[in-house]
């Protein structure tokens, strides 16, 4: 007989304390991925509120820059930022996959 072939089962404390690390990180992942899918549902549900209160903002901005006869920079730069933003996602979206790894 072959002395390294003889293996302890572990015993019951070492045991309870495997189970309680394994439980342990699946609750903290499962805590980290509620937690994620909370503040994205957020920013996907206030998506249109922010984009609202742009918009009033920016014809804010061309009301003041009427009245005092300046050029309305800002609107300027946000309706360019925009247009960029808007052309990034439909490219991100054109070159993502299904869930399909190739």
């Amino acid at each position: 007989m072959h002395p390294y072939l003889i293996t302890a089962k572990p015993g019951r404390i070492r045991r309870t304390l495997t189970v309680i690390r394994v439980w342990s990180v699946r609750i903290l992942a499962f805590t980290v991925m509620t937690l994620l899918g909370a503040a994205v549902l957020l920013v996907r549900c206030a998506r249109p509120l922010i984009n609202y209160l742009a918009t009033r903002a920016i014809y804010l901005e061309l009301w003041a820059a009427q009245r005092i006869g300046r050029p309305p920079v800002s609107g300027l730069v946000g309706a360019g930022l925009t247009d960029e933003f808007i052309a990034e996602f439909h490219r991100a979206r054109r070159t993502a996959t299904a869930g399909s790894p190739r």
